[in-house]
Parts: C-alpha cells; structure tokens; sequence
C-alpha cells in the first residue's frame, strides 16, 4: 500500500475548528450565518481536492498527514496522524457535502432562533468531531471523534432545553451512547492486549490488520462482538435503538446531519473500516447480519403507524441503517458504503423536506393534521417525490442500486436473509409513500388558522432540497450492476481499500450460512425485479387506502383492534425498559442516597473520623506541657519496670 505525505488532509478538520472559534468570539447572528456554512463549505473544496490527488495516485494508495506525536508511554505509541484512502475518501465528501448543504438550510430553518449562534456552534463542532472520526489513523484517535460527535448528539438533540422532553431526549440518547461507548473501550482494550502480546504497542489501522492474523479466533470474535456492541449505540441497532426516536426533539437540520446522514453511520464505518478482523470473527459476522436483519423489519413495522413525519423517518433510519449491517455480516462492505451514501442523499433530502413542511404549516409535525400541501408547497412536494422513490428503490433513483446490491448479497448468504430484506423493502415503500399521501394528497386536515398561512419554503432552503433531490435522482449511477454500462465502479474503487474482507463465506460452517449455502445462486433479474414488486406493492398498498379506498384503513382497525396499537407505541419496548432497567436503576439509586450513603458509607467515613477524634483527644490529655506531669510520669514508668522484675 502506497502512502503519500500530504498536509491538505489536516485542513479538511481545521476549516471547521477555525468555524466554532468563529461563532464563539462574534456570536452575532449576521455574522455566524454566514461564518458556519462557509467553514463547511471550505472543508468540502478542500476535501474535493484531497481526494483528486488520491485518484491522481495508483489505487489503494493513501494521503497521511502527521500531525504529531500524541502519546508516548512505554511501548505504547499514538500519533495524531489523519489519513485519506478510499473509505475515508467517501466519508469526508458526504460529511462535508451534505453538511454543508444542511448548514445552508438552517440559515433559513433557524433564522429566528434567538441561540442561532449558540446552534451554528455546536453543528460546526459535530462536524469538526465527525470528520476526525472517519479521518483518524489509529483507533484512540477515531475515538475521540466518536466521543466528540455522542457529545454534540446530546447538545443538539436537547438544543431546545427549556421543553422537559426535549431535555430528557438528550439525555436518554447520551445514556444509551455511554452503553456502547463502554463495549468499544473494552474490545479496542482487548485488541491491544491481544496485540501487545505478539509485540505490536500501536493500534493504528495499518498495523492491526498487518498483525491481525496472530489474534486467536475466540478473542477476535470476543473483539468484533465488543466493537459491534459499540457500533449498535451509534448506529441504532437492537437493543440500543431507542434513543433515536426520541432524538427527533431536536431541531430538525439536526436530524438531517446527525440522524440521518453521518453520525448514526460511524458504526457501519467502524465495521467496514475493521473488515480484516471481522473476517477472522465468521460469528460476529453472522451476528452483525442477523442483528441488521431484525432491526431492519422491526423497525419498518413500527414506522407503518406512526403519525409524526419526524418519527417516521426516524425509524426509517432504523431500518435503513439495519440493511447496512447486513451488508457488512454477508462480506458486502462496499455495498454497505454505497447504501450509506445514497442514504446520506435520499434521508437527508427526506428530513430536510420535512423541516420545510412544518416550517410552512407553523410547527406542525402530525401527519393527521396534514394533506393539500402539494399546491402550496410545490418544490417541497417534487423534491419529497424524488426522496420517498429512492428510499423505496425504485429503479433508477440511488435508493434501487444500493439496496439491490445488498438484497443480491443476502441471498448468496442465505435466503432466509434475502426475504428479510425484500419485507422490510415492501415496507418501506407502504410507510414512506403513506406518509406522502398524508402530508401532499387529499384535502387539507389543518386548521383553519394554520391554512391561513400555509407557505413555501425560502430559497436557502428549497436550494439544498433541490441539490439533494438531484443526487437521490443520480448518485446511484456509479454503482451498476456487473455488465450494465460501466458497472459498479464504486465497488472498484473501494476495493483495493475493503479487499479480503469477505468474511460472510467464512461464516458458513458454523450455522450453515454462507454464499449460496442453502440454494446456489438466483438469477440478479429475478431477484431484482422482485426487490422492485415489492417496493410497487408498498406503494400501491399506501395508493389503495389513503387515495383509493381510505375506508379499508377502517375496517382493517376493526379486524386488528390491537395491532394499531402495538405498532403505535413501538411494540411497548421503552415501556418494558422503564419497567425493566430504568425503574430498578432509579430505585437502587434512591436507596443509596437514602440509605446505603449515610447510614452505611457516610457512617464507615465519620465513624472512623471521630474513633481518630477520640484516640487524638485521648493523647492529647497526656500532653499537657507540664513538667512536674512528665517527671510523675518517669517515676510511675520506672516503678512498674522495677516491679515488674522485682515480683517472681
């Protein structure tokens, strides 16, 4: 692997840095709104650039910026050295693209906020931190990003902190964080453990999959498993989804950046940034694919009942980042990334639309409360059209390439794997298609006052919807299927970074998985073109009871009475968390501070202090600085020495 010393790489992080120091020392509203967005803005160009030279340069090559020596404790040495190869080269465009198109639609989503400096601070800092992530060299340093990005999560998920929801959504989402964050600290400690003991004190990529093979199989699977536990907080996978949701309190370019376009990814980046070690861990792999799988259909399961626009895409989010993780458990680690990035435009583009319809019905956010907006709101309505097709993969928006290839890789897995795949796509398309009839179709549901005035977006928003809608239209085009055109050039230029990590085959003699195991391969129309059925029967569900035949929706209420229900309020898990883990937690605290900390801890502390009391105050009787004290106490001394031999 050729690696080429370039200094550019550093500029990619310092644009942004220079961008927070900006809003804090001028945090007037003039200036930040046009400070922040151009910081961003600087960072894609240079980001452009650094990447130009690395295609100038023969593949698998790799741009290294040492910025210096970080830490040097015995054998142990880290650097603060920022690297751009091919995976990192994806990440930074899309952190830096779509942010920047994000951070020019919150000049206009929050040109009112009375803490605009205070908003455009932390979303330059989450860029800042996001970027260090997936430009890290070593896995501390990808660390400190990934702290950094949890650590703006919650300041931007709770920015309105006078609402008490609001407040507790930032919190449960850095609580839920921390249960990750401590899986990752214990598997990046096992790795350098296992590492240190064949000689190896660095844990810079590099170095680990050049040493990964000494690793026992059972401590990499015990490592991919802890790293993957930590990927499941980022990137909202069971058991740690629930914080996601709940995130949506947050302004809503907010979850267009964090939520939906760049952090919830790290996770799906650790693992294919790792994909060396995961192919000597053929569990963890099986694992990673079958947690993706369940979280992809139970999170489309629950986004089919919900009546905010907010929290339906947010558990779209849910799914959607589920099929990435079964790319990467089935060795599909480049398609895992291109479903990242065409997720990044069609999600982003998605959110950002929906920020434009509530800031055009005054803050509305219930679906039910919606309809009519297709005259009113025009651009918003085209460009959500061009969003909810790619999400739903139909062919040619990005969503169809990206999600077709993971489909195709699933059924060389298994097709069990593959049916998973195809339900959760035929949801997807029912859940987003039936919040598009709701929010653009039929008569107007608002009040009257909000109808009144019912408005387009201003153009600093519509132009990074109409941006984003042109790349959810094309951005799939770089990855076609083998034989089509030019094929899946994507892939090729990700390979030389992601090769060898076909781990999924490895995987086959444990549970009986594996490339084409169970049933040799399907012709990729055949499965491509009943990836497309489904996505055309969602739609035509959602067409069917929200534009054709609404009263079938209540029939189907009256056949299922409970199911509405159970879907609506997400199969009850956070309630079954409350009962289950927050309840006890807080009963347990309450007893300690109530009791265990001043009857038994404060009692141990205080009770030996006044034993030290006593015992001082005791001694201290025998120091009174008397003289003729200290003589009797010579003479009481000598008499019992003189007794004590004197008596047989």
């Amino acid at each position: 692997m050729e690696t080429t010393a370039d200094s550019i790489v550093r500029w990619i992080v310092i644009w942004p840095l220079l961008g927070v120091l900006g809003n804090l020392l001028i945090p007037r509203r003039s200036f930040v709104r046009l400070w922040a967005p151009a910081m961003v803005g600087l960072a894609f160009v240079t980001a452009l650039v650094a990447v130009w030279r690395l295609w100038m340069l023969p593949p698998g090559a790799v741009l290294v910026d040492h910025v210096y020596r970080w830490m040097a404790v015995g054998n142990l040495h880290v650097n603060v050295d920022l690297s751009v190869d091919a995976l990192s080269a994806v990440m930074v465009l899309v952190v830096t693209g779509v942010g920047c198109l994000i951070h020019v639609y919150s000049t206009g989503y929050m040109a009112e906020d009375r803490d605009v400096a205070r908003y455009f601070t932390y979303l330059n800092l989450f860029t800042l931190s996001m970027l260090l992530l997936v430009l890290a060299d070593n896995l501390p340093l990808l660390f400190v990003g990934w702290e950094g990005v949890g650590l703006c999560s919650y300041l931007l998920i709770g920015f309105w902190y006078e609402k008490t929801e609001n407040a507790s959504a930032g919190k449960k989402a850095f609580v839920v964080n921390r249960i990750g964050d401590a899986c990752f600290l214990l598997g990046l400690f096992a790795l350098f453990w296992g590492l240190g003991a064949q000689g190896t004190w660095t844990v810079a990529f590099r170095d680990i999959e050049a040493s990964a093979a000494g690793l026992s199989p059972g401590l990499a699977t015990v490592i991919c498993l802890l790293l993957f536990a930590g990927a499941t907080g980022k990137s909202a996978q069971l058991p740690l989804y629930v914080w996601l949701p709940d995130a949506m309190a947050g302004p809503t370019p907010v979850s267009a950046l964090i939520h939906a376009a760049t952090m919830v990814t790290a996770g799906v980046y650790l693992v294919a940034r790792l994909h060396f070690l995961y192919a000597m861990a053929p569990v963890a792999l099986e694992v990673v694919a079958i947690v993706g799988a369940a979280t992809a259909l139970l999170a489309a399961t629950i986004a089919v009942a919900q009546t905010d626009i907010k929290r339906v895409l947010a558990y779209s989010t849910v799914s959607q980042l589920g099929y990435m993780f079964i790319a990467c458990g089935v060795g599909a680690y480049a398609s895992a990334i291109f479903h990242l990035m065409t997720h990044a435009f069609f999600k982003a583009l998605l959110f950002l639309g929906a920020g434009s319809v509530i800031h055009g019905m005054g803050g509305e956010q219930d679906l039910r409360r919606m309809g009519g907006l297709q005259v009113r709101m025009p651009t918003t309505f085209v460009t959500m059209l061009a969003g909810c097709l790619a999400i739903a993969g139909v062919p040619p928006f990005a969503g169809f390439f990206s999600k077709d290839q993971i489909l195709l890789r699933a059924y060389e897995w298994h097709p069990a794997l593959w049916l998973a795949g195809v339900l959760g796509a035929g949801l997807t398309a029912y859940y987003m298609f039936r919040m598009f009839f709701l929010t653009f179709t039929g008569p107007s549901r608002a009040t009257a006052s909000v109808r009144e005035h019912i408005h387009e977006s201003p153009p600093s928003m519509r132009l990074p919807l109409v941006a984003l809608a042109a790349l959810a239209v094309v951005g799939g085009l770089v990855g076609l299927p083998e034989h089509w055109l030019w094929g899946d050039a994507f892939g090729a230029f990700l390979a030389p970074v992601l090769a060898g990590g076909h781990g999924g085959a490895a995987g086959a003699h444990s549970t009986g998985m594996g490339p084409g195991a169970a049933h040799g391969h399907a012709p990729e129309a055949l499965l491509m073109l009943a990836s497309v059925a489904a996505a055309g029967a969602g739609i035509g569900a959602a067409y069917l009871l929200y534009i054709r035949r609404p009263a079938e929706r209540a029939r189907l209420r009256a056949r299922f009475p409970g199911l509405e229900q159970l879907l609506s309020h997400a199969y009850y898990v956070d309630e079954l968390y409350e009962a289950l883990i927050v309840r006890p937690v807080a009963a347990l605290a309450g007893f300690a501070a109530r009791v265990l900390d001043p009857r038994v801890i404060d009692a141990c502390v205080n009770g030996l202090a006044q034993l030290t009391a006593a015992l001082g105050g005791g001694w201290r009787r025998l120091q009174t600085g008397n003289v003729q004290h200290y003589a009797l106490s010579l003479l009481l001394g000598a008499a019992a020495i003189v007794a004590y031999y004197a008596v047989p």
